[in-house]
């Protein structure tokens, strides 16, 4: 059999390529200028820190957001092997304030044995510790949260930084050793994540297996030294899910104002939801800020219709004045 070769054919289609290479040049240019441009977002005295510190960090909304993730930590809450995004990414973060310093607020996840190494790390270098308390229950190994402030220029700070940051993790290996009952490990996550987000009527993203919404409290207008602390800084509601549509774990934060802490501790418990801490991140801030953890499992739907009612209590009488 003779194989005849169609030369108009193979001519058309050579040329249908080339045209199609062409037509998609201009968008891969662009993508990769794109890139470029976010590549270069940082600007030079943030990205110092960043190297300074030996970490990775983005840029947004005027905010330095430096990520201190215990990725080397396995922790279970109450049996079920959980990620590391839902809820043991430690971070710190810098703004500029109005006399051109730096304002630095963090929050630091550390194990038991590295709590008091890293508190006297940071206060022998100027930082105030504002809190230091729990997350969850039935965390193995036991984690610990504490929040960092500091106000200097970027290169200061993270050269003052540098000695707390470089404590975590190094205790690691001498933590205690887990219960000897094993993990009961969550399901690759498998939600119907545009669901939750339509039921609790906020934007979302996705991290590995953890499934996070987080809601900033615009309404409430918080400065420090002239900065204004934003979501990026701390100021945030949150909800992380992992897991299945039928069999989820649900961990968050809310950030209240005084008047709000009531009501919303009603609607968690109404939904089933356990409440873990009550506490402060900051000090000396108007109007006050009182910040609830939260912890759950069941199906997912039922997290999130439970954590869209304490949201729902945010925000409804304004500012209360500061009593005395």
């Amino acid at each position: 059999m003779r194989l005849t070769l169609d030369v108009p054919l193979v001519w058309r289609e050579t040329m249908a390529s080339r045209r199609r290479v062409r037509a998609l040049l201009p968008l891969a240019l662009l993508s990769a200028s794109a890139a470029l441009v976010s590549a270069q977002a940082i600007p030079a005295d943030y990205q110092q820190v960043l190297t300074t510190l030996g970490k990775q960090g983005d840029f947004k909304d005027n905010v330095l957001k430096v990520n201190i993730p215990r990725n080397d930590v396995k922790v279970t809450v109450a049996g079920f092997a959980t990620p590391t995004p839902f809820g043991f990414g430690g971070w710190v973060a810098m703004t500029k304030a109005s006399d051109g310093n730096q304002v630095l607020m963090g929050d630091l996840v550390l194990l038991e044995n590295e709590v008091n190494p890293v508190m006297s790390a940071l206060l022998d270098n100027g930082f105030d510790v504002t809190a230091l308390h729990n997350h969850f229950f039935w965390d193995e190994p036991r984690m610990f949260y504490m929040h960092v402030h500091g106000h200097g220029s970027a290169a200061d700070l993270a050269r003052k930084l540098k000695p707390a940051v470089d404590l975590i993790g190094r205790q690691a290996s001498l933590a205690p050793a887990p219960a000897s009952t094993p993990a009961v490990p969550l399901p690759a996550s498998l939600l119907n994540t545009s669901k939750l987000a339509q039921i609790v009527g906020q934007e979302s993203e996705q991290n590995g297996a953890v499934f996070k919404i987080t809601i900033g409290r615009s309404d409430l207008k918080v400065t420090e030294m002239g900065a204004s602390i934003n979501a990026r800084m701390g100021l945030n509601t949150w909800a992380a899910f992992t897991g299945t549509d039928s069999k989820a774990a649900i961990a968050g934060d809310v950030a209240m104002l005084e008047s709000e802490v009531t009501p919303v501790l009603r609607a968690l418990r109404r939904n089933g939801l356990d409440v873990v801490a009550i506490h402060h991140h900051m000090t000396n801030e108007r109007p006050m800020v009182i910040f609830l953890h939260y912890w759950g499992t069941g199906p997912a739907e039922k997290l999130a219709a439970g954590f869209k009612a304490a949201v729902d209590e945010l925000g409804k009488a304004g500012i209360s004045a500061p009593r005395h």
